[in-house]
């Protein structure tokens, strides 16, 4: 097949359209615009580029819509093509979007558009989310205001700042009431909440989690609770490495109880073996920590 027909069946299938054909469905809870989930059992897969390209969360695997055919059913590439061009035609199900678009400043930067954002406040609506929906405590949000990694969101959404090394904002976790993303533009390094020169670090999925955690231990002395935002990329591996380097330091897996947080675990796992600090595993009792949280108040 020449490129050009190549490019042209590339272009007419969506990786959506080979999913759902395989019986995966769209986590909604999960999912964004730009970031699609599907689900099949223990098998995730996310779709991105507007349905041209996807990754496998749980390993390296990662391409286009053959790729992705011969990533599920174990085929080669000649192979693929024919099961690619049986799906010309195969719309997949839209999801149900309740989700607002994004406010676009695309005039102003990552960092002054998190300074253009007011800190929550008591009785505000991202207050009321967390506390009320989320069930963190007032000391803990207090806290978190104090250490400036909040943001009040779009329709009482929260937004939980990313830093570097240097304490640079370079995006936010955007959670609210009916969505969940991360800033258009934005990178994932790392949120973190409690003393920067902790040496016990405790790693979780998401900024409510790690605030969950925080509230479940009474923000206990010498924890930095940290959040990757669902991510692995480069420089939230090098930002762990940096933290991991550190004497005597402990790196704790607080990541889910699911497959999805038993990879992330043992990623660091085998981070904290190359860097020679401590490690060690901490499940929440339930799936997560705020499901924890709200199940022990």
């Amino acid at each position: 097949m020449k490129k050009a027909e190549l490019e042209e069946l590339r272009e007419k299938v969506a990786c959506g359209a080979v999913l759902e054909s395989a019986g995966f469905a769209v986590d909604l809870k999960e999912s964004t615009r730009k970031a699609v989930k599907y689900r099949h059992g223990d098998d995730i897969v996310i779709v991105i580029h507007e349905g041209r390209g996807w990754f496998d969360p749980l390993s390296d695997a990662k391409g286009d819509v053959f790729r992705l055919v011969e990533h599920l059913d174990g085929i080669p590439f000649a192979a693929a093509l024919y099961v690619v061009a049986d799906l010309i035609g195969f719309t997949p199900s839209e999801p149900a979007w309740t989700r607002q678009a994004r406010e676009r400043t695309l005039d102003q930067t990552v960092a002054e558009r998190w300074q253009s954002r007011r800190k929550p406040w008591r009785g505000s609506a991202t207050w009321r989310y967390l506390s009320e929906m989320r069930g963190i405590p007032d000391p803990v949000l207090r806290q978190a205001i104090a250490s400036d990694v909040l943001r009040e969101g779009p329709h009482g959404s929260m937004w939980a700042g990313h830093v570097d090394e240097a304490g640079h904002v370079t995006g936010w976790e955007e959670r609210g009431p009916e969505w969940r993303g991360f800033t258009t533009g934005g990178a994932k390094v790392l949120f973190r909440f409690g003393p920067a020169d902790a040496l016990r670090l405790c790693v979780n999925e998401a900024a409510i989690d790690a605030m969950s955690l925080a509230a479940i231990e009474r923000l206990s002395p010498g924890t930095l609770y940290l959040s990757t935002g669902g991510g692995w990329s480069p420089s939230t591996e090098a930002a762990l490495r940096g933290l991991a380097a550190r004497p005597d330091a402990l790196l704790v897996a607080a990541t889910d109880a699911n497959s999805q947080g038993e990879t992330f675990a043992e990623r660091l796992r085998i981070l904290a073996e190359k860097q020679g600090c401590n490690w060690q595993r901490l499940r929440p009792p339930s799936d997560d920590w705020n499901a924890s949280l709200k199940k022990r108040e």
